[in-house]
């Protein structure tokens, strides 16, 4: 929690002034069992009406005083504690954003969003019962202590027994509760994953009638938050009855013994009323502060959740190189001896690669499922760094290239086009938010998505569902390819992004990228051999390892794992 203080430094005012405000009320609520005393004992004793109504009026303006301090603290703590929700919340996502792919991939989509939506909202609650009840509550069970033993201090014994059993019941359920608040917030995280991957994946769930499987998983997620909610439940549910009966026999105590010292003339009947106006403020108040408590554990619970987001380190910027600086070397892209592994991975996913690419030339990448393609790809960009080896983009190690100059060089398509909620120009703007309607264009032109786009009645305008769902596979594929042309950069990698693309517009796709970028280097990673065929260099993966590299006509013949993907997708009466 003392982590996210520095959320609050904006506030300084408002945790100053809340609590101040609140201590107010609290002083005032302490004056009201005083002044009644003093009207039991004095105005209706000597039957002084005047008396009487003097000091009612003082009360009346002791509740409207209380009253406009409450609203204060209220507008104060609000402004604090939403503020401080925003600033955090911001925070975080800038500081998710700024996570590497292993950090997210360790972390979880799922929990990531659970923390930064319901465990900021908790801390948030819990900076907004701070400044409300953590002033006010100790005060008054101070205050009303201080205050009891003025009157008579015998009788406020009864208290400190009252008081003193009520805490250790407290301290009993916190033990209990802490620990299952956690087990609460993984569930949640669970339940949340679920969620998130049966909405992605409605069409797949429904296409294998799955519905009800699906809908039996996420019921027993929900069934697991439910019964560790109730259990924390069950154990709290114990302190407010149990804290009530000790308050109630507190009271019958004070007054039994109170009597017995009025008769003795040692305490006054209003002072006897004031007595037990203060054992009920202060055991009110220990209530108060027990929930308080409780808010304070979930508040904890979850600030210590997203500091462990926090204390994962950012993806590092690289070095200070600028690949720019270097773009009149003959080579664009150099492996030497790369390997990698990820970090819950036994074996590594790519092994002891090499090869050299030349600007303008066109690599292919073919493989089994599971042979380390797309991991090759992720390395260029430096999702993930080489876990041995070096990799250069422009005769530069890119482990010393500023990791921003380097990805406006590489334009990148995913093997899952990503599609985001807006219009086909805020989509391509993405790579270059200052492109033009030219630009834009003619990158969809060469992507083979102009032709659909130009007959929409919107045109560049048209609107973009959440994740594309208004689109069919090809056409989001095309666009996600053209958002990566955009600005003409030095390396395209197009990783299996053509695979719901038909065999004629994979075709044209591939000589319009020869045509009109003719000095950006392609990197193709596809399953489809008539893809890749005409690259001036194809490397075959398989379990990771590189073991063929060559021209299509070249591996034919020396390579059998590329020959057996090539006799399996086309006849060989056909032909190469």
């Amino acid at each position: 929690m003392r982590k996210l203080l520095k959320y609050l430094k904006n506030y300084k005012k408002e945790l100053v002034f809340g609590p101040f405000f609140k201590l107010l009320e609290a002083i005032f609520e302490l004056i009201v069992p005083y002044v009644m005393a003093k009207i039991i004992d004095k105005g209706i004793a000597d039957n002084d009406t005047d008396y009487i109504i003097k000091m009612s009026i003082i009360i009346v303006l002791l509740g409207f005083c209380g009253l406009g301090f409450a609203l204060t603290c209220q507008i104060l703590a609000s402004k604090c504690a939403y503020g401080f929700g925003t600033e955090l919340r911001t925070a975080l996502y800038k500081h998710i954003n700024s996570l590497s792919y292993s950090s997210i991939d360790k972390m979880g989509t799922a929990s990531l969003v659970n923390r930064l939506t319901n465990d900021s909202n908790t801390v948030q609650n819990g900076v907004n019962m701070f400044i409300r009840l953590a002033t006010r509550s100790p005060f008054l069970v101070i205050g009303a202590s201080v205050m009891a033993v003025r009157i008579d201090f015998k009788l406020s014994l009864i208290f400190f027994i009252s008081a003193v059993i009520i805490t250790a019941v407290i301290v009993m359920i916190m033990k209990k509760t802490v620990p299952m608040y956690k087990t609460t917030q993984k569930n949640l995280d669970r339940a949340s994953m679920l969620t998130r991957e049966n909405l992605e994946g409605v069409r797949v769930i429904r296409a294998f009638s799955r519905q009800n499987e699906e809908m039996e998983e996420f019921k027993k997620s929900v069934d697991d938050i439910a019964e560790s909610s109730i259990a924390v439940g069950k154990i709290s549910a114990v302190l407010n009855p149990f804290s009530f009966m000790v308050m109630n026999l507190g009271i019958v105590a004070i007054t039994w013994f109170g009597g017995v010292r009025i008769d003795g003339g040692n305490l006054t009947q209003g002072e006897l009323t004031a007595f037990v106006n203060y054992m009920s403020q202060i055991l009110l108040a220990l209530i108060v502060l027990a929930n308080l408590i409780v808010t304070f554990t979930k508040a904890l619970a979850s600030a210590n959740r997203i500091s462990e987001v926090f204390d994962i380190q950012p993806e590092k910027s690289g070095g200070d190189k600028d690949i720019s600086e270097h773009s009149d070397s003959v080579n664009i892209l150099e492996f030497k001896n790369v390997s990698f592994a990820y970090e819950t991975a036994g074996d590594r996913s790519v092994k002891n690669i090499s090869f050299t690419l030349r600007r303008g030339e066109m690599l292919g990448i073919i493989g089994g499922t599971g042979s380390g393609k797309s991991t090759l790809a992720n390395l260029i960009p430096c999702f993930y760094k080489a876990t041995e080896g070096e990799i250069f983009v422009g005769d530069v190690n890119i482990n010393k290239c500023n990791l921003k100059t380097l990805r406006k060089t590489i334009g990148i398509v995913p093997q899952r086009a990503v599609l985001f909620t807006g219009t086909v120009r805020d989509n391509m703007k993405l790579r270059k938010a200052d492109a033009t309607d030219e630009e834009i264009i003619s990158a969809l032109k060469t992507a083979q998505a102009w032709e659909f786009i130009s007959r929409m009645p919107e045109g560049l305008d048209t609107k973009i569902s959440q994740g594309g769902k208004n689109l069919s596979g090809g056409q989001k594929q095309r666009i996600s390819i053209a958002r990566a042309l955009v600005g003409s950069p030095d390396i395209i990698i197009l990783d299996d992004s053509t695979s719901a693309l038909d065999y004629v517009t994979d075709l044209a796709l591939r000589q319009s990228l020869k045509n009109d970028m003719p000095d950006t280097t392609v990197i193709m990673i596809s399953q489809r051999t008539t893809s890749i065929k005409d690259a001036d260099k194809i490397i075959v993966m398989d379990d990771g390892e590189a073991v063929g590299t060559g021209t299509h006509g070249e591996l034919l013949g020396s390579c059998e794992v590329y020959r057996d993907i090539y006799k399996s997708q086309i006849n060989e009466k056909e032909g190469a």
